[in-house]
């Protein structure tokens, strides 16, 4: 096939048993890869009761048509699970070097079934495949890890690996791409409890495509663009997501409040970290280099370099907590690297143990002994070694945003901004919360946040709703946004660390919102996907990926307005509420959905070609969702060897 291999990687870890399918243009076509392709075979392949942590769960392992060819912004791989941290769909995307060489071996897909009993990883060299023992490994973080199989199968290999938190079902543990990358979401805990180590990957094929001298001048264009935008090229590959400091109101002490520019602190502003900083670096063909490479300059950590510490890392793990210090937020930020941790809910855990701590909730007696003062650098330092490696109350920690509040209790629970498992803060009603609450992964800005507010568009976002390629009501635009990121994890594009339509959508910038990406898919595919048939990937994806959940048992109460103690038995709390309600409604209603459950309805689904998950949502009893099955602190696996 052309774009595609048509290959689908299958291991079955609980036999060893490796095979390679067809997994058929129909497929193909209906899901594109990545995220629609993952999300079929969880919907098909993980009983709606089963554990994250058990046998049950599936790994899979998607890039996208566009992954390994010339066409900028394309080097990511989605990964997909039912979320240890949530019990519902957990999924993250990741760049770097893997995803390319995935691709180039020949996979449009790794499908990651069943449980070794010893440890494993993954040796791929383009048509072979095979497992191997794994227990020198075992215990390495992922920068041991990725070095010790680079040194072992060559410098040009991809990595995928966990590290000491995977091992121990750290439910929030991420899967490492060559050291830097993240893929997000409990991954990497189901990936340890697989046993299973690392993919390390070889691919020197070449993606066969239906029209290679249109797709070059498409993908020209393309990257022209991100080379001559003066947004692009002045500020997202001179300062990355470190933009975000002046422009996206980070929270501040577990957020009890959002700072502007002039109030963070000048020496973790926007500029500060350019003092840090080495060089740039990018993924496979983009020409962004959105990331820096940086060197901790002093303490017991200096001359240690580091990689693609974004915004999310400053202010989740600094701002949030308290921490203003710039080398410990580096030196943090590695640590979740080697670890092998999101630092997103790491932050967001950290910085809810210490507002109890800051309001007497909880004290010393309750976190072994540490000061969790708002500005111990050193304390929260070792607290992300206690999380890792599940020692005292870094185990709690380690439970997540809605395990740790259950097991704390005291009131805990208000203090904690999650929605379905991820918190992104809290927020009066309005289309910023709506889609943290209807996001199918927990709060996130990347399932259409971002584009729905056209953070970091300039004069593209309104020439877009002007000129008739968006919808002109906010409701009609989150729902684009939706559908438009569900298709961008499909296609095995990234989103932009600077979030932006120019990002998601190849040749936004010059041709109707889906325009440009059907010659694109057409040059590489030769399939004609009409900018109809785009949309309906993306709701399909969307509404897919709401029935998962549905059959966990996720409905409308999963969907919250996430609000603090003072605010919940007042007259302002309950308007707040029933505003969100009423929203909510508005939202289920134009989505499809039953706006009594917030569960996808027949109609939706069949008009998008998903008559048999309608069927199975109908023939299956309903669940009461609440989170995942938490397992005794003494039962998980612990280690005691520190990154």
């Amino acid at each position: 096939m052309n774009g595609w291999f048509d290959c689908r990687l299958r291991v079955d870890l609980s036999s060893g048993s490796i095979l390679r399918e067809s997994i058929g243009e129909q497929v193909l076509c209906a899901f594109i890869g990545g995220r629609g392709l993952n999300d079929w075979v969880l919907l098909n392949e993980v009983p709606p009761d089963c554990d994250p942590l058990a046998s049950c769960n599936v790994l899979c392992f998607a890039p996208g048509p566009l992954t390994g060819t010339s066409m900028p912004m394309n080097s990511r791989c989605h990964v997909s699970t039912i979320g240890p941290h949530s019990n519902i769909l957990g999924d993250g995307n990741g760049g770097n070097r893997f995803p390319f060489r995935m691709k180039l071996s020949g996979l449009d897909q790794i499908v990651i079934t069943g449980q070794s009993d010893h440890p494993v990883y993954l040796w791929i060299d383009n048509d072979t495949a095979e497992l191997r023992d794994a227990a020198a490994l075992w215990g390495m973080d992922t920068w041991q890890c990725t070095d010790t199989l680079r040194e072992k199968h060559g410098s040009d290999i991809g990595v995928a690996c966990i590290g000491q938190a995977g091992e121990n079902f750290v439910r929030f543990a991420s899967i490492i791409f060559d050291r830097f990358g993240s893929a997000a979401r409990g991954a990497g805990a189901v990936m340890g409890s697989k046993k299973l180590k690392a993919i390390a990957v070889r691919g020197n094929k070449q993606v066969a495509l239906a029209d290679a001298g249109t797709f070059k001048q498409l993908a020209d264009e393309d990257r022209h663009f991100f080379l001559t935008d003066p947004f692009q090229k002045g500020t997202v590959s001179r300062v990355g997501t470190h933009h975000g400091l002046g422009a996206w109101f980070p929270g501040w002490h577990n957020n009890a409040k959002y700072l502007a520019a002039e109030e963070v602190p000048e020496q973790i502003n926007t500029e500060a970290w350019a003092k840090y900083q080495i060089k740039r670096t990018a993924c496979n063909t983009c020409p962004s280099f959105c990331k820096e490479v940086f060197q901790i300059p002093d303490g017991p950590y200096a001359g240690e370099v580091g990689s693609a510490l974004e915004y999310d890392s400053i202010h989740c793990l600094g701002i949030n907590c308290g921490i203003e210090k710039p080398t410990s937020i580096m030196v943090m930020q590695n640590l979740a690297d080697k670890y092998g941790m999101c630092t997103i809910p790491l932050g967001n855990n950290i910085a809810f143990a210490k507002d109890l701590y800051s309001r007497g909730i909880i004290g010393p007696e309750d976190v072994d002994g540490l000061d969790l003062s708002w500005e111990n650098d050193s304390a929260q330092i070792e607290l992300i070694h206690r999380i890792a490696l599940r020692q005292g109350f870094g185990s709690v920690l380690a439970e997540g945003e809605i395990g740790a509040p259950q097991i704390i209790g005291r009131d805990a629970y208000y203090y904690n901004d999650q929605v379905k498992g991820t918190g992104r803060g809290h927020f009066p009603p309005g289309m910023f919360a709506l889609a943290h609450a209807t996001s199918t992964r927990g709060a996130d800005h990347l399932r259409g946040r971002s584009w729905a507010y056209g953070e970091n568009d300039g004069d593209l976002f309104p020439k877009l709703i002007k000129q008739g390629y968006l919808p002109s009501d906010e409701m009609g635009i989150l729902l684009t946004s939706e559908e438009a990121c569900a298709l961008n994890d499909s296609l095995g594009r990234c989103k932009g660390s600077v979030n932006a339509w120019v990002n998601a959508i190849p040749l936004v910038w010059k041709y109707p919102l889906y325009a440009g990406l059907s010659r694109v898919l057409k040059a590489a595919t030769g399939i004609s996907f009409s900018e109809e048939d785009l949309s309906t990937v993306g709701k399909r994806v969307y509404l897919l990926e709401m029935a998962i959940n549905a059959r966990r048992g996720v409905n409308r109460a999963a969907d919250r307005l996430v609000q603090r103690p003072e605010l919940l038995n007042t007259p302002e709390g309950k308007q707040q509420r029933e505003q969100h309600d009423a929203m909510l409604t508005e939202y289920y209603k134009r989505r499809g959905c039953n706006t009594e459950s917030g569960i996808p309805a027949r109609t939706a689904l069949e008009k998008v070609g998903l008559t048999v998950v309608a069927d199975i949502l109908e023939a299956e009893p309903a669940r009461t969702w609440s989170g995942p099955p938490l397992w005794p602190l003494s039962s998980y696996p612990t280690a005691t060897k520190s990154a």
